[in-house]
């Protein structure tokens, strides 16, 4: 019986990211995309632009964003089924977590009837995926909206702010930094960070797997977070800009 092939390790410290990168342009029928990578985890992410909005939206000038999140059946080390009838709950709480973090990149929807899907789809999955997707949708959404002012629909973007994520956690008694597979399913503490290029926080969602965290282990969990978000946002406006 063949054997699985082992996701590529990265010798690192443990306050360094894994390698991160960020491609846009790479679905090119898109209005916004961009492949990201943490390591050997990659998400494509498109954003589609759609006239229209939610019938509970409409009549109001406003748009609407939203986010979907799938994971290809071999982005595992075995085989996961599609998610053809119902989404899992996994699934819905990501997706609901991207889309919370994409939205706000906005101080409000007033750009027009106009919606921005995007699709976060996992290529390969080596722990992170939904912090890389927030990470890569950021850089999708931004040009979609450019791409509404480039076409004439809107005359502004209403982008005020980039958004990045990262995950964190315990392995033994040490904090780490962007936990890859083996690290996550052996941390003693989970914790995924979302925040604004601005310095705020988006969403912190933390949990104690084998037992409980005190303050100080929180503080310096958020601190290396913060340490490879900054990290992500220099990537991110370097991919703008270029």
């Amino acid at each position: 019986m063949p054997t699985e092939p082992a996701a590529p390790r990265t010798a690192r410290a443990d306050d360094e990211m894994r390698p991160v990168t960020l491609e846009r342009g790479v679905a090119p029928y898109a209005e916004g995309s961009c492949l990201v990578s943490f390591g050997a985890t990659r998400v494509l992410c498109t954003a589609s632009v759609e006239e229209g909005v939610p019938g509970w939206r409409r009549g109001r000038g406003e748009g609407w964003l939203t986010a979907e999140y799938a994971m290809l059946p071999r982005a595992t080390r075995t085989r996961t089924s599609r998610e053809r009838a119902q989404l899992g709950g996994r699934t819905q709480e990501i997706q609901r977590l991207i889309g919370r973090s994409i939205r706000a990149m906005l101080d409000d929807f007033r750009f027009g009837e106009y919606t921005i899907k995007l699709d976060c789809d996992v290529l390969l999955a080596d722990g992170g995926t939904r912090t890389a997707a927030i990470t890569g949708a950021c850089v999708a959404a931004v040009d979609a909206f450019d791409w509404l002012v480039g076409g004439g629909r809107i005359a502004n973007t209403p982008v005020r702010r980039r958004v990045a994520a990262v995950s964190v956690g315990v392995i033994g008694t040490t904090p780490r930094l962007d936990l890859e597979y083996e690290e996550d399913v052996r941390a003693a503490v989970d914790m995924n960070v979302v925040m604004s290029s601005e310095g705020g926080f988006v969403e912190v969602q933390g949990t104690g797997e084998h037992g409980t965290f005190d303050r100080r282990e929180l503080d310096q969990l958020l601190d290396l977070a913060v340490r490879g978000i900054r990290q992500l946002d220099t990537a991110q406006q370097r991919v703008l800009a270029g």
